[in-house]
């Protein structure tokens, strides 16, 4: 699982609360994931995210323009796996 934060360079502290917010609730899960923390505007273009800090779990945008408590970062990484096997299911 990949997890990519992006935000840019004048908002570093809103990056940087979201960055220990997905370290805690990977922590409370135990769950391994790559973590990543973006300060690149070209990104911010790439994934048109027009507002930030935004998350990014497998290459789709879950949440931009606010901070994600603990408790919502959960349900995303949750709810993950079980997306895969219906869609497995189904095919």
């Amino acid at each position: 699982m990949r997890i990519d934060i992006l935000c840019k360079a004048e908002a570093r502290h809103r990056g940087e609360r979201v960055l220990v917010n997905v370290r805690q609730a990977l922590e409370e899960l135990e769950v391994q994931a790559e973590v990543h923390l973006f300060y690149d505007r070209r990104k911010l273009v790439d994934h048109r995210v027009y507002v930030t800090p935004a998350l990014l779990i497998d290459d789709i945008v879950r949440i931009a323009g606010r901070i994600p408590d603990v408790r919502e970062i959960k349900t995303f990484l949750v709810e993950r796996p079980r997306y895969v096997q219906r869609m497995q299911q189904v095919a």
